[in-house]
């Protein structure tokens, strides 16, 4: 009976102690993830306060960062980020440097003399009439001040004709190369007032005319009571009473807008000119016939074709 009851005593004492090893162990286990729960809430306090701060600093940097001017222009490098931090150095300007658009993209070998500098140099001077640097900058003058006329000449072509057609209002011949006969028979108004202008002869027109001319010639180039002229070509001051030039990548992206419409308006009168003497009508009646019947009506159709003469 005695040995039953140490056998029983033995066997309960080393079966329990595994039990017993056991519930340390959980417990061990149980104050490890309580320390780690407890460093993970720390970081993430600490991570949240640093997000916080970040977040405010920012806030007081942008509140300190001057603000534009009312109504300022976006310019080039802020609307398009053509440009980086100095034009002079960026190389990803599409119409200026050597990485500007080319009139045969890739393909494109420039002559050295066409770096790029200028405002619509696609890389094409095939017949070498640039070469001479006082020739091509003769050139330039040239090209953009007929391209300013023409720019003018074409709205002035159209505009009358529209006018009369789609607002009703009355002129003595709305057809531009018509207009001018007018003054041989009565005096000539503009816009259709009769009040306005009334011109009756073409020598004293004329003489107004080079005078006014001559004037603002001169003050372009040389300078006058207004100022002096810095740029013959862009004069600015009182010829930019808007000021579209006063911010430099505004301007730079300016003169590419000019010479690109320049251009395209001195080959709309070119074609105002042929409309004129083959059809005898003009453009916008040419084009809305055109519009009405595309096959009957375009350059390549004989029928439509009629010498324009005076008075006819």
């Amino acid at each position: 009976m005695a040995n039953m009851m140490l056998q029983k005593s033995f066997l309960g004492g080393t079966l329990g102690k595994p039990s017993l090893e056991l519930k340390a162990s959980n417990g061990s286990r149980t104050i490890m993830k309580g320390a780690a729960n407890k460093a993970a809430s720390k970081l993430k306090n600490a991570a949240n306060k640093a997000s916080s701060t970040a977040k405010q600093t920012t806030k007081k940097v942008a509140k300190k960062a001057p603000s534009p001017p009312k109504g300022a222009r976006k310019t080039v490098r802020s609307r398009l980020g053509w440009w980086g931090p100095d034009t002079s150095d960026s190389g990803n300007n599409p119409w200026y440097g050597p990485n500007r658009a080319k009139f045969l993209g890739p393909f494109t070998n420039p002559p050295d003399y066409l770096t790029g500098e200028f405002a619509g140099d696609y890389g094409w001077d095939t017949q070498g009439l640039s070469a001479d640097p006082q020739t091509f900058a003769r050139y330039r003058v040239i090209e953009v001040l007929h391209a300013r006329w023409a720019m003018l000449g074409a709205l002035g072509c159209i505009l009358p004709e529209y006018l009369e057609k789609f607002q009703g209002i009355k002129f003595q011949e709305p057809v531009w190369f018509k207009a001018g006969a007018v003054i041989l028979n009565e005096p000539l108004n503009y816009l259709g007032q009769d009040n306005l202008v009334g011109a009756r002869s073409i020598i004293a027109t004329l003489a107004v005319q080079v005078v006014l001319m001559g004037l603002v010639e001169g003050y372009r180039v040389n300078g006058g009571p207004l100022g002096e002229s810095v740029d013959p070509l862009y004069p600015g001051g009182w010829f930019d009473p808007l000021e579209f030039a006063s911010d430099p990548d505004s301007f730079a992206e300016l003169k590419v807008k000019e010479i690109k419409n320049g251009r395209l308006a001195m080959f709309a009168m070119l074609g105002f000119f042929v409309q004129a003497i083959v059809t005898g009508k003009g453009p916008l009646e040419n084009l809305l016939e055109h519009i009405d019947d595309p096959f009957g009506n375009n350059g390549l159709t004989l029928e439509t074709a009629s010498k324009f003469t005076p008075g006819g």
